[in-house]
């Protein structure tokens, strides 16, 4: 049976015309193979720790603790859900103390882990630790965050139906025009800067100074953040014109590495990604501050059509 060609309007076939034009324009601008091969195995290893076991793909729920008893287990009233049947409705307790530390308690028969050894009581380390204590029941992983003072378990689960059901990640393509030179302007001393969260609270990040930089012919600025004066990179939150239209609408993270003594360092918008809040609804991101915020549409990293999670 031959089938119909559907009918294509002339403004139809002007727009293809021209979206091939501009495809051939962009072809015969070359790009050096090398560099091109340093972005690829950058998004590769982005990937792999983004549908890893653990990786934000797998998160099924962040639960605040409450002062006093907060119970774990596969049972769906327990402060703390762990969604694998083979876990007891009643895994074990985690208690809040009045000074913000978490003790957790195993039942016993629970098969619960804390780090790999059997778990029967323990002092939990949170992520204001440097490295959280990981209670392991069944397939199901948690450990405990701290945001501002507030304590929460964030579960993971390698079937979760965000990690089963992801597609990949689209990017723009790769144009080394998007990887420019950028010039800190220090400030006197180093300043602590309220960066609003998606949790409605500001978290306090160290700024050094300010990163200008031209795209386009136009010179822009960043602020950068660091964990201390000694950090040796540079985290970037930003939004830009294409926020919300073709990549997440809550902004893209940058790293960079820290400036040399010539005060200059890079920044490759090639590798711009989106924040784990593009992929997971437990995630605790921070926003883009007002003086993050670039009047300029920035084609580059990763995009994002809204049906990653």
């Amino acid at each position: 049976m031959i089938k119909r060609i559907p009918f294509v309007s002339r403004r139809a076939v002007a727009a293809m015309i021209l979206l091939t034009a501009a495809a051939c324009t962009e072809a015969s601008m070359p790009i050096d193979p090398a560099y091109a091969a340093e972005v690829e195995e950058w998004r590769n290893a982005r990937l792999t720790r983004l549908t890893a076991d653990d990786g934000w793909l797998s998160l099924t729920g962040l639960y605040w603790l409450e002062p006093g008893e907060n119970r774990f287990g596969s049972a769906d009233d327990g402060a703390v859900v762990l969604p694998d049947p083979s876990v007891p409705d009643i895994a074990g307790l985690l208690i809040l103390g009045p000074d913000g530390a978490v003790v957790v308690f195993s039942e016993e028969g629970a098969g619960v882990q804390i780090n790999g050894e059997p778990l029967t009581k323990a002092m939990l380390k949170t992520d204001a630790a440097g490295k959280a204590d990981i209670i392991t029941a069944g397939r199901i992983q948690f450990y405990i965050i701290d945001r501002e003072g507030r304590l929460a378990a964030r579960v993971k689960d390698p079937e979760a139906p965000s990690r089963l059901a992801f597609e990949g990640i689209k990017h723009f393509p790769i144009d080394s025009a998007n990887r420019v030179e950028a010039r800190l302007e220090p400030y006197d001393e180093p300043r602590e800067v309220a960066i609003p969260t998606v949790l409605g609270k500001d978290t306090v990040m160290l700024a050094p100074g300010l990163l200008h930089f031209t795209i386009d012919g136009t010179e822009h600025t960043l602020e950068p953040y660091q964990s201390s004066p000694d950090d040796d990179g540079y985290f970037l939150i930003f939004r830009d014109g294409t926020s919300a239209v073709t990549t997440y609408g809550a902004g893209r993270f940058l790293s960079a590495e820290a400036t040399g003594v010539d005060g200059t360092t890079v920044l490759d918008f090639n590798l711009a990604y989106n924040p784990p809040c593009a992929f997971t609804p437990y995630a605790t991101c921070p926003l883009p501050p007002p003086q993050n915020w670039l009047q300029t549409s920035i084609d580059a990293g990763e995009m994002y059509s809204g049906e990653a999670h």
